[in-house]
C-alpha cells in the first residue's frame, strides 16, 4: 500500500505537475463565475513555472544532494558491486525488443568500469518492475543484466533480485539475497541525488555499504548563477530534486530511513 499510496502523493506534488494542476484549477474557478480566486491560481501557477523553470532552485536543491557523498578512497579489496535499478527504460526495452537506457544510464557503464578493475568483486542488480501500470514488463535488473552482459561483464559474475519496487525494498531484498559478511566493502553505485536516501535505506536494513556517486546534473557553484537553457531543462531539475527531497522526507516520517539525511561515516 505504501508504494501506492507514494506514488499517488508523488504525482500531485511534484513542481511541474503542481503548475499544471494549479493553473487548470484556476481556468476551472474562471468557468465557475469565480474569477477572483480563478486568477489566483493561475498567477500562482505563472510565477511557479518561472521559479521553478529559470531560476537556480533545482541545481541548488540538487547540488546538495550531490555534494553530501564525495567520490569513495578504495584501499582495500572490493567485495562486492551493488547496482540500483532506474537506469533503463523497462517499457521501451520490453515494447521494442531492444536494450534501452534512460538518461542515468552512466550507472551501467560505471558499474562495467568498476567490475574490470575489482575483477573478484560480486556484481548484484537490485530492482524489480518500479511501476504501477505495466507490472508485467521485464524487470530493471532484468535489462540491466543484458546491457551488462552486452558490454562484456561475463552473466557468470551477475547475481540480482527482481522484487524491490522502491529504494527501501532495494536494501531489504539485497541484504537478504547478498548476506554480506562483517568487514566486506560493498559499493553501491547509484545517481549522484540519489545516494543519500539509498545510503538512508541500506543503513535501514543494516547493510553497511560504500556509497559510489555518478550520474552528476550539476557542474557546481557555477549552477546557481547560470540561467537554465530552457523552462523544460529547469523544471527536470527541480522535478528530480524534488522526487528525492520528497523520497527523504517520505522516507523518515514513515520510520523506513532513521535519519532525514544520513550523515558521512
Amino acid at each position: 500500500m505504501f508504494f501506492f499510496i507514494s506514488k499517488l502523493i508523488e504525482f500531485f506534488l511534484i513542481p511541474s505537475n503542481l503548475i499544471v494542476l494549479l493553473g487548470l484549477t484556476g481556468i476551472l474557478a474562471m468557468l465557475l463565475g469565480i474569477p477572483r480566486t480563478g486568477r489566483a491560481f493561475i498567477i500562482a501557477s505563472v510565477l511557479l513555472l518561472v521559479i521553478c523553470g529559470w531560476s537556480p532552485l533545482g541545481p541548488a536543491a540538487l547540488m546538495v544532494l550531490e555534494d553530501h557523498f564525495p567520490q569513495p578512497v578504495i584501499d582495500r579489496p572490493v567485495a562486492g558491486i551493488i547496482l540500483l535499478g532506474g537506469a533503463v527504460d523497462t517499457h521501451i526495452s520490453s515494447d521494442r525488443r531492444t536494450l534501452a537506457m534512460n538518461e542515468a544510464g552512466e550507472r551501467l557503464t560505471v558499474t562495467v568500469d568498476l567490475s574490470r578493475r575489482y575483477p573478484a568483486a560480486r556484481i548484484f542488480l537490485s530492482g524489480g518492475s518500479g511501476h504501477i501500470l505495466d507490472a508485467s514488463k521485464m524487470t530493471e535488473s532484468q535489462v540491466a543484466r543484458d546491457v551488462l552482459v552486452s558490454l562484456g561483464v561475463s552473466p557468470q559474475r551477475i547475481e540480482m533480485e527482481e522484487r524491490s519496487r522502491n529504494t527501501c525494498e532495494n536494501g531489504a531484498e539485497s541484504v537478504t539475497s547478498v548476506q554480506p559478511k562483517s568487514g566486506e566493502l560493498w559499493l553501491l553505485v547509484t545517481s549522484a541525488s540519489h545516494i543519500p536516501r539509498a545510503v538512508g535505506c541500506f543503513r535501514a536494513a543494516q547493510f553497511d555499504v560504500t556509497p559510489y556517486p555518478v550520474d552528476y546534473r550539476t557542474r557546481g557553484a557555477d549552477d546557481l548563477i547560470r540561467p537554465a537553457k530552457s523552462i523544460a531543462a529547469g523544471l527536470a531539475a527541480t522535478d528530480q530534486a524534488a522526487h528525492e527531497w520528497l523520497g527523504l522526507l517520505t522516507y523518515r516520517a514513515s520510520g523506513r530511513t532513521a535519519e532525514l539525511f544520513p550523515a558521512l561515516h
